[in-house]
């Protein structure tokens, strides 16, 4: 018998020995690990799956262009930005609201770590993934499958819901500041408006018509059509470049409003536009199999585990024995 025989003969009779052992540590730790197993609460999983649309960093300065790519799926940038939103405390804090989760997950409200084992609990609960297609996987755990389906669903709903928030925040902004602009305009020319009345009160006029008074003083049939000319003629030479400085100033100021109306309505636009930002492949469903724990795999992985100790543990005391032996 060679040398790598007898070291697989002495092996294994050494295992047989101890068979005994290692069959009672094996077994005991695959016992163990069955009634864990049992104990363990069984959580059932519900995914949705979308695809984020174009317009997820689409500019609204063009309303059209916009609606036409949100028939286009995202790309890998759209992906990861959406998959930020679904892991930020906007969607979070919106669906411990509704399915009042600190009750769920059975966290005291006064618990000064409360918000730590929520955060905990959620993020074990829930995951967001890209797929190797481009799309966004959702999955929720819970041990209520039904409440795990809707928890899935609402988070599709919440993901137009809070990324419109968002783009809101930035372009409403932007139209309050136009209807500030809008109303300072809007509030000068006005000024202007009333300047010019009154001074057309006064019977001063326009450059063009202005030219005419000469002619209409002559033409005058009697002292007091003369009279009246003679009064709006002095009135004109008096404040009629005022009048003309005014008049310039009021056709600039319409031309300005004019101008930025354009700006303004599209602000507003933008400020009151609404994206569909997913598509969606597949809503959750109530699943009717529990996903964890894996009860079998949990057992085998136990029972090789103890089985690989056990025999450790032998070789081991064998080695121990054979080193005392040397030494005496």
């Amino acid at each position: 018998m060679d040398d790598l025989s007898s070291h697989r003969f002495l092996f294994f009779e050494t295992l047989w020995n101890k068979r005994k052992f290692i069959i009672i540590l094996t077994g005991t730790v695959s016992v163990i690990s069955v009634v864990i197993s049992l104990l363990i609460t069984p959580l059932y999983l519900s995914t949705a799956i979308v695809f984020p649309a174009a317009t997820s960093t689409v500019s609204f300065s063009e309303q059209r262009i916009a609606k036409a790519s949100s028939m286009d799926f995202g790309e890998e940038e759209q992906a990861e930005q959406l998959i930020q939103i679904l892991q930020s405390s906007r969607i979070r804090n919106r669906i411990v609201k509704t399915f009042n989760l600190f009750e769920h997950y059975e966290i005291e409200k006064n618990d000064n770590n409360k918000n730590y084992k929520l955060i905990k609990a959620y993020n074990e609960h829930f995951s967001y993934t890209r797929t190797r297609y481009g799309s966004i996987r959702i999955d929720v755990l819970d041990r209520d499958p039904l409440l795990a389906s809707q928890m899935a669903n609402t988070i599709v709903k919440l993901i137009d819901t809070v990324k419109n928030e968002m783009i809101s925040n930035r372009t409403g902004l932007a139209f309050e500041i136009s209807k500030r602009k809008k109303i300072i305009l809007e509030k000068e020319r006005n000024v202007l408006l009333l300047k010019l009345d009154s001074l057309s009160e006064l019977g001063v006029i326009s450059l063009d018509a202005r030219q005419g008074l000469f002619q209409a003083y002559v033409e005058a049939k009697n002292g007091s059509e003369r009279k009246e000319m003679k009064d709006k003629i002095d009135a004109n030479l008096k404040y009629g470049s005022t009048y003309d400085g005014l008049e310039y100033m009021r056709n600039e100021k319409i031309a300005k409003i004019e101008k930025f109306q354009v700006a303004y309505d599209q602000a507003e636009s933008d400020a009151n536009a609404k994206f569909n930002h997913t598509f969606i492949v597949d809503h959750a469903t109530v699943a009717d199999k529990k996903d964890r724990p894996k009860r079998m795999i949990m057992v085998l992985v136990s029972f090789m585990g103890a089985l690989m100790f056990s025999i450790l543990i032998v070789l081991i005391q064998k080695r121990i024995h054979e080193l005392k032996a040397i030494g005496k």
